[in-house]
């Protein structure tokens, strides 16, 4: 057998090469996916190494590379252990990255009430979930609402001193590393801050706390197009922002204004999330009720360029979820939850395939 495993190494990577990643439309061989590859007693093991732990195509880059091997004379069995390693976005001139942070990613809308820190929320929870290490800034100064959503409205975080200066230890909930506003003041203590202020929190919160590695940080943005998105947009590169917005014209015309304002400060667009898409009664859940119109994330996608990612439709649990810390995605297989791990998948996939093309 000895004398056979290299030859045999060497055809199941010849068998695998047509196999591609469906996102990059390379081969999995060339881009250094397949890895570990053995032959033993007629099991083929090899190591399936994909670019983020959120892959929607998962299943079927496996079942791909299965059906290939399983080909081959000789093979009984197919053996394939998933793993990942997510890249790092790319660098951009006079902006800073944050060591050890791979890709940052923001979640913004041109107006407040819209649901973007339940989006922001749950793709985080979501991407978590998956197996990848995140962490969340809410840069929601004036309205510090993500703490309450991962159930940390009580968190204590620990400022050290050390040589560079204040360093923050992040709170940890549902795997999800978080700094906020709300943790440093108290509850009913509004933030009367001008805009130098505003810009300085939010650089502390970026390069002063121990995040420690992280395959995604998302940062969930105050609404509107002001001094936190000018703040981010020249100080860190990021590897994309998601523009939130519901299905009215009023949500869409200040969605617009936030999107261009970010293709001008050459910020890629992830693409456009419609929130609260439509209502599902929870007496009636084969009901639809298009409170606050229908069509209008459509729409803007389409005048505007860019992908629709994902349409969340109304349910009471969302809500719920957010009051008691737990988001939806982690608590239940409703609509609105299947929505948000799919929004989450394609922001992963949107990521990586920008940083490896």
């Amino acid at each position: 057998m000895p004398d056979t495993i290299a030859p045999s190494v060497a055809k199941i990577l010849e068998v695998l090469q047509p196999v591609q990643d469906p996102e990059l439309q390379k081969s999995l061989v060339d881009l250094n996916m397949i890895r570990n590859v053995k032959v033993e007693n007629g099991i083929a093991t090899f190591t399936l190494v994909l670019t983020t732990p959120a892959c929607p195509l998962k299943e079927m880059i496996v079942d791909d590379c299965k059906k290939a091997v399983q080909a081959l004379p000789g093979i009984e069995s197919v053996d394939v252990e998933v793993t990942a390693e997510t890249p790092q976005q790319k660098s951009v001139p006079d902006r800073t990255g944050v060591p050890g942070i791979k890709n940052i990613i923001a979640v913004s809308s041109g107006k407040g009430g819209v649901g973007k820190s339940t989006v922001a929320v749950n793709i985080a929870a979501a991407l978590a979930q998956s197996g990848a290490s995140v962490g969340m800034i809410d840069a929601d100064i004036y309205g510090p609402n993500v703490p309450t959503m991962l159930g940390l409205e009580d968190a204590v975080v620990e400022v050290r001193k050390e040589a560079q200066g204040d360093v923050m230890e992040p709170a940890i909930a549902q795997g999800i590393k978080l700094v906020s506003m709300g943790f440093l003041i108290d509850k009913d203590q509004p933030v009367i801050w001008r805009g130098p202020m505003l810009n300085g929190i939010i650089r502390q919160f970026l390069y002063q706390v121990d995040w420690g590695s992280l395959d995604y940080l998302i940062i969930d943005l105050p609404p509107g197009t002001g001094d936190a998105q000018l703040t981010l947009a020249q100080a860190v590169p990021m590897a994309g922002v998601v523009i939130v917005s519901t299905p009215q014209n009023v949500a869409l015309l200040d969605a617009r204004k936030g999107l261009r304002m970010f293709q001008q400060l050459g910020v890629p667009i992830l693409g456009v999330v419609e929130n609260m898409s439509y209502f599902i009664p929870p007496d009636r859940p084969e009901t639809q009720y298009d409170i606050f119109g229908s069509g209008g994330g459509e729409k803007i996608s389409k005048e505007l360029g860019v992908p629709l990612i994902g349409c969340v439709p109304l349910e009471i649990p969302v809500r719920e979820g957010g009051d008691q810390g737990e988001p939806i995605v982690l608590s239940s297989s409703s609509a609105s939850a299947q929505a948000f791990q799919k929004i989450a998948t394609e922001v992963a996939a949107k990521v990586s395939v920008a940083a490896l093309t």
